[in-house]
């Protein structure tokens, strides 16, 4: 290993590490000796301590002899400087001991001064203590006047006033006065002083809402009116413009035509009312940030108010007065909710509308329950149209209401029907049945106006001159004159009722149904049961046949009244009349057909009782000795008074004919009864013979009249008579025979003649009887077999 090279220090290059580290260098300020770390280790680690030393030696002497050189060459500028400032020095002391001269005068001259100001300044200090007390009281005295005119702004009724005086006090800049004990007392006083201004509108807000509650009724009226003012306008104005006729008040046509109301019912002739305290209330509740508190407090007012409008009980007679004062409620309401921005609701309003609606309806049908008069349901419903109307207006739901309507129609119209049936009863049951004189042309005119009658029918009569007898009774144009009474009235109720019965026509058609079957038809059939004149049937028949003739006028005049409805409707609805303007009631087509049969029914009992007469006085030999010649006697009698009777009855040629037929028929059946019943027990064949006889007889005298079709009726009598007087029983036993020219006998009836003839020859005691009479037995026994 090669030896270490030693290093050389020598004093230029101790002097060039010095100054690279700044200790010799005379522009840096700062001595970086951690430099020398580096340097100390290099010359420990090289063991040339005594050489660096040495030459550090040599260095510092160099450095010295620089210095010394220097000094010396600047020495006598130096001495030269030094003898100045001594100079310079001696004036400073003068000039320090003449400045502690003037110091000491100075300080004599200004402690009385300093003296002076202290007390100039104490004074002024105390000077403004006491302005700023005097402030300080004068702002107090405001603020008392402040708090003082709080009290009678409240009493005062400014609220609002009061309120901003409060928050002015609140918001007072700091200063003094915000630092008195007062000023902390009267802030600690504003909730309390706030809470009196609430207290003061509340009780002004319940005074109003008192108030009002007594001119409710008066608004409701107000409004109602009103609106029966429009009504009637809109109905004028209807009138003369024929497009406008389908519109009804309310509807869009009748709203843009009309489109300023005259009537503001808040503010009218009769009533006027103040919403201030109200508005007042609410604008104060909202700057305290209690709006909340006051709609609650204002719905359940609102709420007892509508609670204490409807009494526990309803009489009828006072429902205009509750309708109104309903009226004017929810009127004052919808003012409310429209004037006022977030402080009533839609939901609130219509929930004391649903409730009180509904107290309404219920107190409504109460009082009805027992209600027999149609009078009362057409009020209550000609007072409830009003109201429906008037808040309809204000877009309150009135379905419940006509619902209502609706109920009270129906009722109304079984009672309407009860009503009109009962007189239509007693019309018809207290009716003499004979034929109504007119006086006068004018009460013929009324009359004829009254009934309805065909065209022809209508001409004929109005021509005729006065006095006359017309072809009805009292009861035909009374009963006429309560229908057309029963139909106005019916649709009387359903004018102005926009949600009516499905079909009103049909509905009518069923009532007039009742009243035309019923009512008359039935009281037709009891009248004919206690009458006994038969003039008076006759009469009953005539009635009911003009009844089914007016039954065509009948249908036709709901579709008149119709039109004088859509000319004069209180509320004319689209959907009420003008889709059925072309139908008709419609009848079942024979209502009195039950009377008719009764009538005809009677006439023919009327007339057999009174045949049964003339037979009890016939006085018939059952087994004479020889035959009569001539008829008898009581069926001369017998066919006068039938045909007297019967021919001056005032009925159509249809009926006199089946009257006649069917006492013909009466007729020919007694003689069969005679002839075959159990009332004569033995005949012989003169009896049969005489019979025949009268037989013969009837069929003239009914052929003299003109109804020889009625003989007919007599033919199996003829035919019976004839084949037993013949002796031609065994052609009747032959069944062609019997079929051709015997079809009209029954053999049960043939029997029982025969066996009478059997009877008769067995009482006989001589053999031409006998054998005749065993003869009649066989043939008997023959002629049963047939049965």
């Amino acid at each position: 290993m090669p030896p270490r090279r030693h290093l050389q220090y020598t004093p230029e290059s101790i002097d060039h590490q010095l100054q690279q580290i700044h200790l010799l260098d005379s522009s840096s300020s700062s001595e970086n000796l951690e430099q020398l770390g580096p340097i100390i280790k290099q010359i420990h680690a090289s063991k040339q301590q005594e050489v660096y030393l040495r030459n550090l030696q040599a260095l510092v002497e160099s450095k010295d002899s620089e210095i010394e050189s220097i000094c010396t060459e600047n020495y006598q500028e130096f001495i030269s400087s030094v003898s100045t400032l001594f100079t310079v020095k001696s004036y400073t002391t003068s000039l320090r001991e003449k400045i502690a001269t003037l110091d000491e005068s100075v300080a004599l001259l200004g402690k009385g001064l300093v003296a002076k100001k202290r007390a100039l300044l104490q004074s002024k200090k105390t000077a403004g203590n006491l302005d700023e007390a005097v402030d300080t009281l004068q702002a107090c005295l405001k603020l008392l006047d402040v708090v003082d005119r709080i009290g009678d702004m409240i009493r005062e009724g400014r609220f609002w006033s009061a309120l901003r005086s409060l928050e002015d006090i609140q918001a007072t800049p700091l200063n003094a006065l915000s630092q008195t004990p007062l000023y902390q007392h009267i802030l600690s006083s504003l909730p309390s002083l706030r809470t009196q201004v609430q207290d003061a509108v509340t009780a002004s807000m319940k005074q109003w809402l008192l108030e009002i509650r007594n001119i409710t009724g008066t608004v409701g009226k107000a409004a109602i009116e009103a609106m029966d003012a429009r009504t009637r306008k809109w109905r004028t104005r209807r009138e003369k413009d024929p497009m406008l006729r389908l519109s009804r008040v309310g509807s869009a046509v009748e709203m843009v035509t009309n489109e300023r109301s005259d009537v503001n019912v808040m503010s009218c002739d009769t009533v006027k009312v103040d919403f201030q305290p109200l508005y007042q209330c609410i604008h104060i509740y909202a700057s305290l940030e209690s709006l909340d508190e006051l709609r609650s407090s204002y719905q359940a007012d609102r709420k007892a108010q509508s609670d204490l409008i409807l009494p526990l009980t309803l009489p009828l007679a006072s429902l205009p007065d509750v309708v109104q004062e309903i009226c004017g409620f929810f009127i004052i309401e919808s003012h409310v909710l429209e004037t006022t921005s977030g402080f009533r609701s839609e939901q609130e309003i219509e929930e004391l509308w649903d409730v009180v609606v509904a107290r309404l309806t219920c107190a409504v049908r109460s009082a009805l329950t027992e209600e027999k008069d149609p009078d009362s349901f057409l009020r209550v419903k000609e007072c409830l149209i009003s109201f429906v109307m008037t808040l309809e207006s204000y877009s309150y739901s009135t379905q419940p209401l006509h619902t209502l309507m609706l109920a009270l129609f129906e009722k109304f119209a079984d009672q309407l029907e009860s009503q009109c049936g009962q007189k239509l009863e007693e019309v018809v049951l207290e009716d003499d049945y004979l034929a109504v004189q007119a006086s006068t042309a004018n009460e013929l005119e009324s009359m004829l106006d009254e009934v309805w009658l065909t065209s022809s029918d209508y001409g004929a009569l109005a021509k005729r001159n006065t006095p006359l007898y017309l072809p009805w009774s009292q009861s035909f144009h009374l009963c006429c004159r309560h229908i057309r009474i029963f139909i106005q009235r019916f649709y009387h109720f359903v004018d102005g009722v926009s949600q009516h019965h499905g079909n009103i026509d049909d509905l009518l058609s069923r009532y007039l149904d009742k009243l035309l079957s019923n009512h008359i038809g039935g009281s037709i059939s009891k009248r004919l049961a206690s009458t006994s004149a038969l003039s008076q049937i006759a009469q009953v028949v005539t009635n009911l046949e003009l009844f089914e003739k007016a039954c065509p006028g009948l249908t036709r005049y709901p579709t008149s009244l119709r039109q004088l409805v859509l000319r004069d409707s209180k509320l004319l609805l689209p959907d009420l009349f003008s889709h059925r303007t072309t139908q008709l009631v419609r009848l079942p087509s024979s209502p009195f057909s039950e009377a008719f049969v009764k009538a005809r029914n009677r006439i023919t009992a009327l007339i057999t009782s009174k045949l049964d007469d003339f037979f009890d006085l016939s006085e018939y030999a059952w087994t004479p000795q020889t035959r009569e010649g001539t008829p008898s006697m009581y069926l001369y009698e017998l066919m006068n008074w039938l045909t007297t009777v019967v021919d001056s009855l005032v009925i159509k040629e249809s009926y006199k004919d089946e009257a006649y037929k069917a006492a013909v028929g009466y007729i020919a059946e007694s003689l069969m009864n005679f002839m075959i019943g159990p009332m004569v027990s033995v005949m012989n064949e003169n009896a049969i013979a005489n019979i025949a006889t009268d037989i013969t007889f009837l069929e003239g005298e009914i052929t003299r009249i003109g109804r020889e079709h009625l003989n007919s009726t007599f033919a199996e009598l003829r035919a019976m008579a004839e084949l037993v007087l013949q002796d031609k029983v065994q052609e009747y036993l032959n069944p062609q025979t019997r079929q051709t020219l015997y079809g009209d006998i029954k053999p049960r009836r043939l029997q029982a003649l025969l066996e009478k003839l059997v009877k008769y020859a067995a009482s006989r005691r001589d053999n031409i009887s006998r054998e005749q009479g065993e003869k009649r037995r066989k043939e008997a026994e023959a002629v049963g077999r047939l049965v």
